[in-house]
């Protein structure tokens, strides 16, 4: 589904992705983590497009996506919700959510029942302002408007961050059954244990932009290994 080979990419002239390379299956949820600044955003970030590649390759379903503008990469069937959310706090929920469909290839204007079914505040809230949702509700928001684009791969910077644990929980149930019920694949930059556990089945360890520890999420309950990598 999604190939990252030999990857390296930065800011300017500080390179922080050095040489990563990495697979994401379809129907499967990776889980990436690190301490902070050790490339788990700038991955993301290059993936998008958003930072240029330095050298090396990105390609999905075979297809190198490479060089390609954001919004081709959008158009290609890969969707972002940034750290932070990104929403759109001057219009109201059901603006933010059409904002996304903009990215459809088969052009539909119809926003996915199946986001108000799981997320039904947002459909009691459509015409409210985002700016005025909760932390938690902000979120569900975000992710809902990045898969009005109906997408193949989902890229999640930490969905965790400043919201209440009901909600995360609620996100990480929401996560596992979108691969069980659709063709898509979900990379995940989380620091947050419970969710990783309970949403991702495989977890890869950055330091200073490479791969340096892939496995199972079982593997997640040894001590001596997030202290290796986790650990401050």
């Amino acid at each position: 589904m999604l190939q990252v080979s030999d990857l390296r990419s930065g800011y300017g002239s500080i390179q922080v992705i050095d040489g990563l390379s990495m697979a994401l299956a379809e129907r499967e949820i990776v889980a990436v983590m690190g301490r902070n600044g050790m490339g788990k955003t700038t991955l993301l970030k290059t993936i998008m497009g958003i930072l240029p590649t330095v050298s090396g390759n990105v390609a999905l379903n075979g297809d190198t996506i490479t060089g390609l503008a954001t919004h081709e990469i959008a158009k290609r069937g890969i969707a972002y919700v940034p750290q932070g959310r990104g929403i759109f706090d001057k219009l109201t929920v059901e603006e933010n959510l059409v904002m996304g469909l903009r990215a459809r290839n088969d052009r539909s204007y119809e926003i996915p029942a199946y986001l108000f079914e799981t997320f039904p505040i947002l459909d009691e809230r459509r015409r409210q302002l985002a700016g005025t949702l909760s932390g938690g509700q902000k979120q569900q928001l975000a992710i809902s408007r990045a898969l009005c684009s109906d997408p193949r791969v989902l890229l999640l910077d930490e969905p965790s961050e400043g919201i209440q644990p009901n909600i995360v929980q609620e996100i990480g149930v929401f996560i596992r059954r979108l691969i069980e019920e659709r063709p898509i694949s979900v990379l995940l930059v989380e620091q947050n244990l419970e969710l990783v556990e309970h949403a991702a089945s495989r977890f890869l360890m950055i330091e200073k932009g490479c791969v340096v520890h892939e496995g199972r999420i079982a593997e997640l309950k040894d001590e001596t290994l997030l202290q290796t990598y986790l650990a401050v």
